[in-house]
């Protein structure tokens, strides 16, 4: 039971396999002699880090494990340098791979550091979290978090190969699987209705884990992923469009400290406020708009700050969007619906539009 998606970025190129089982095709032959370093966080390690090394170690690899913390607070310079010297101690040369095996905090540090080392070392992908499978496993963004704000440093740094094994999904808590999610609804929204249908009517087989309907969810949202970054890779156009919800979810995130809410949690959060900002602004159906928040309900996921014990400060809130990679001069640009599979980007929404959406929502 797999699929194959081809991410089409000419010399760049590369497939994301996804199902059970997976070999990692870019390693199991030739690399024989090479030197691989994989990335975990402890509690990804405990599960799948001494398989992982053995199956490498199978390919004729040398292999050795870096581990770091658990959690957001990890994507940090501080870890950038210590994954430096893990590197040097690991004898990494240039034909050497980094491995990144985790969910998006492992892949995103990662993928920095395999980027920035000697200039640019080989890396692969192995997501174990659903919102590192459908999302931040793909596409090349790698990165870490400054104090003003979240993925302010990093590079576009494709990998050789992205493996998504959906066994791993079966260890993910309950709150980490629904954070996934969310991005999967996002998708729905920006680019296939026909998606967003068809999860409304699996909501039973999506929270109960039915891996053959996650295989064909997760291969249609990267799918639409390797779509839109075959057309804009560097993030110069069109890929804005995968930050819907993200304005206030990273601003949310960070006014939490990254310690309070998931980022599908988060996003959650910024897709009800991007559906109210669209109603206002670009004509988003009420009945869109409603049937987006009752399939994040359904879900499992939050559509009130309230829900995680923060209220929901819209002046802190406001401060945080100033530093988003999108705001030009301090002001924030959204992403916003005109109806579910359409959306526009670098949206520009007048202050008193932008405040009283939050109070309507948020209040």
């Amino acid at each position: 039971m797999s699929r194959t998606v081809h991410v089409d970025l000419d010399e760049r190129s590369y497939e994301i396999r996804i199902g059970t089982g997976c070999e990692i095709a870019s390693l199991r032959e030739g690399a024989a002699g090479q030197r691989a370093l994989i990335v975990s966080d402890a509690q990804v390690d405990a599960h799948y880090g001494a398989r992982c090394e053995a199956l490498l170690a199978g390919y004729g690899m040398k292999v050795r494990r870096a581990v770091v913390p658990a959690g957001e607070g990890t994507k940090d310079l501080k870890y950038v340098q210590e994954l430096y010297e893990r590197a040097v101690e690991a004898g990494l040369d240039r034909h050497a791979t980094i491995v990144a095996l985790g969910g998006g905090m492992v892949g995103d540090l990662a993928g920095f550091v395999a980027a920035t080392y000697l200039r640019g070392v080989r890396f692969v992908q192995l997501p174990t979290t659903l919102l590192a499978m459908v999302d931040s496993s793909v596409g090349g963004k790698t990165g870490v978090n400054l104090k003003a704000g979240k993925n302010l440093v990093g590079a576009f740094y494709q990998p050789v190969e992205v493996v998504a094994d959906l066994a791993t999904l079966a260890t993910l808590p309950d709150r980490e699987y629904a954070s996934g999610l969310a991005e999967v609804v996002k998708y729905g929204v920006i680019w296939d209705a026909a998606l967003f249908r068809k999860l409304e009517e699996q909501v039973a087989g999506l929270t109960q884990r039915d891996l053959t309907v996650l295989e064909a969810i997760v291969a249609r949202c990267c799918e639409i992923k390797a779509e839109v970054v075959a057309v804009d890779e560097r993030d110069a156009g069109v890929r804005a469009i995968l930050n819907f919800g993200h304005t206030l979810g990273h601003a949310v995130e960070n006014v939490a400290h990254y310690d309070r809410w998931l980022h599908g949690e988060a996003v959650a959060l910024g897709m009800v406020y991007a559906a109210e900002l669209s109603r206002r602004e670009t004509g988003f159906p009420d009945e869109d708009a409603k049937r987006l928040t009752r399939l994040l309900k359904d879900l499992g996921l939050p559509v009130h700050p309230g829900a995680g014990g923060f209220g929901g400060d819209w002046v802190a809130l406001r401060a945080a969007m100033s530093t988003d990679k999108k705001s030009r001069q301090s002001v924030p640009r959204f992403v916003l619906a005109q109806k579910l599979g359409a959306v526009v980007f670098d949206h520009a929404v007048p202050e008193d539009v932008a405040a009283e959406a939050f109070g309507a929502v948020f209040g």
